[in-house]
């Protein structure tokens, strides 16, 4: 697994997964647990959809 995730969009994952986690654990609706999937991201630094579509957000050199 090559990184594919730069920095902004790391930390732009992970505030939005622990918002989303934080709003489903105080009565939020179910479907906010989704937001595992942006912070699981964002902590490995690689996205499966991104790897498909061949994009990449790392910067280079």
């Amino acid at each position: 697994m090559k990184a594919n995730v730069g920095k902004p969009d790391k930390i732009f994952r992970i505030v939005l997964g622990l918002a989303l986690i934080a709003w489903a654990l105080t009565s939020g609706p179910v479907w906010a647990w989704i937001g595992v999937v942006p912070l699981a991201t964002g902590l490995f630094n690689f996205c499966p959809l991104y790897a498909l579509l061949g994009m990449n957000t790392c910067r280079t050199g």
